[in-house]
């Protein structure tokens, strides 16, 4: 096994070892079991960074053997530039949702670790498949445990949001799979993504793939107007649910685009692209106001999540290096955002049972370190530059600018949104005199929590100062996909 399939099956064998210790008695057990399969799930996916050859956009890491022999199936693994720094990111974001999760889940402490775990592997499969029908499986397995996770664990409601979830993105993906065949067809029995990016097709087969493909990766980012499950999800998701879902699960779609839609139908990418930068300046405009008036923590960050991945969408669509860049390093840096984000209302809502904005207030006189962390992802998602928020934001803004004035302006619009709801929402929290008794008698982070958001502080940091290394890695494989895009591929 190479390390790309041990970076998913580890997690995956870990996650069912942790499943058959079902008795609740073995719950302390299976907290540490679980940990520590996400810490070497973590520790195969290092070398992959360390490992990988900056200057080339070739996929490396690559791993074939056949799988379906009737059917041309193969078990094809790989990573280039553009998908190298979701591996760890999902590795990372998983020990810190066991971390995170240690307390507040008392009930099928097995079933909630097993899920993750499992989630996690699948995810890293999605990242890492080189063959289309595999792509297609870990796409539609991480549905199942994420289903679960919202459906067992979530709020009063969960069961109509697990519903919606499931729905919205599976109806989609069906589209999805008959493009697939189709382009399994005309590539003469192949499943090979490498071989579907060569073929010349029709310009109205081209916009139809296009469409197609649209329809899964679009519900998956969400895109506007198809983002309606995800704030009905992040309320009722238990916080390690909300957490994963923004931090990776949203970020399978953005990949998407830019593994399939774009080298595959690029003549409809480029006629179409007006109608993604359209939508994608919407979700980052609309979509803002929208999270501004919500009264609901979560609901404001899951609203946030529509207007930062429009950002993504956003620059992809530019056909820009520093567009398409920075729509991966946003990507990245919202993965540490956003979880963090979501990490600290479950810190609130642990001792307070409640996601109100207007049950709390004057936060930080009963809880000065909690409010230190909290204010630093509070600036990381207004895009205050040295912090991960900005690195990504900037790069599209200046793409944007260079693209079309009005759509860097636009787009620029998204800072002064942001900046507005998140520090309102900090304000009202936060800031002031204690507002009642609940405030009043709530005790400030202990040794686990400060651990878990000081790593993803030194995380968002690291990346808001010292971008570099992510950028390095990306730019051959970027400039590879631009030049492919840029040549037309009808017959």
């Amino acid at each position: 096994m190479g390390l790309l399939s041990l970076a998913i099956w580890v997690p995956i064998a870990v996650g069912a070892l942790v499943l058959l210790l079902g008795r609740e008695s073995q719950a302390p057990a299976v907290r540490w079991i679980a940990l520590i399969g996400a810490l070497a799930g973590l520790a195969v996916t290092l070398p992959l960074i360390s490992g990988f050859d900056n200057t080339s956009a070739a996929a490396q890491f690559v791993e074939k053997s056949l799988w379906i022999e009737r059917f041309n199936i193969h078990y094809h693994l790989g990573v280039d530039g553009i998908a190298l720094w979701f591996v760890p990111l999902t590795a990372f974001i998983t020990v810190i949702v066991v971390i995170a999760s240690w307390q507040s889940i008392t009930e099928r402490v097995n079933q909630y670790m097993g899920a993750f775990l499992i989630l996690s592997g699948l995810m890293i499969g999605v990242f890492s498949a080189m063959d289309g029908m595999l792509f297609y499986v870990f796409f539609e397995a991480t549905l199942i445990p994420m289903y679960l996770i919202i459906g067992i664990w979530g709020g009063p409601n969960r069961i109509y949001a697990a519903f919606k979830f499931f729905l919205y993105t599976l109806l989609g993906s069906l589209l999805t799979l008959v493009a697939f065949i189709y382009l399994y067809n005309q590539a003469g029995g192949s499943f090979d993504i490498a071989t579907w990016h060569q073929l010349p097709l029709a310009a109205n087969v081209q916009t139809l793939l296009f469409f197609a493909l649209f329809a899964a990766f679009a519900v998956k980012v969400p895109m506007w107007p198809v983002h309606t499950w995800l704030p009905d999800v992040h309320v009722e998701a238990p916080t390690g649910g909300s957490a994963v879902l923004a931090a990776i699960m949203l970020k399978l779609g953005a990949y998407g685009f830019l593994r399939f839609s774009l080298p595959i139908a690029p003549d409809a990418a480029h006629e179409w692209a007006w109608l993604m930068i359209t939508l994608s300046l919407i979700a980052v405009i609309y979509v803002g106001l929208v999270a501004m008036v919500q009264k609901d923590m979560k609901k404001l960050v899951a609203y946030s999540s529509v207007a930062h991945m429009g950002f993504v969408t956003l620059g992809f669509f530019i056909f820009n290096d520093m567009g398409v860049s920075g729509g991966l390093v946003q990507m990245i840096a919202h993965g540490f955002v956003s979880g963090a984000m979501f990490l600290c209302i479950g810190v609130l809502y642990d001792r307070v049972h409640s996601r109100e904005i207007a049950d709390y207030g004057g936060v930080v006189n009963t809880m000065p370190k909690f409010a230190a962390f909290a204010l630093l992802f509070s600036m990381a998602n207004c895009g205050l530059p040295a912090t991960a928020g900005f690195v990504g934001e900037w790069m599209i803004i200046i793409a944007s600018v260079k693209y079309d004035f009005w759509v860097g302006l636009g787009a620029a619009m998204a800072l002064i949104l942001g900046a507005s709801y998140t520090l309102w929402m900090y304000k009202r929290v936060y800031l002031g005199p204690v507002t009642n008794d609940n405030v009043r008698r709530m005790a400030d982070i202990n040794g686990r929590e400060f651990l878990v958001l000081g790593v993803l502080a030194l995380a968002v940091l690291y990346m808001g100062i010292y971008p570099k290394p992510f950028t390095d890695a990306m730019d051959p494989s970027v400039a590879q996909l631009l030049k492919h895009v840029a040549q037309s591929k009808l017959p």
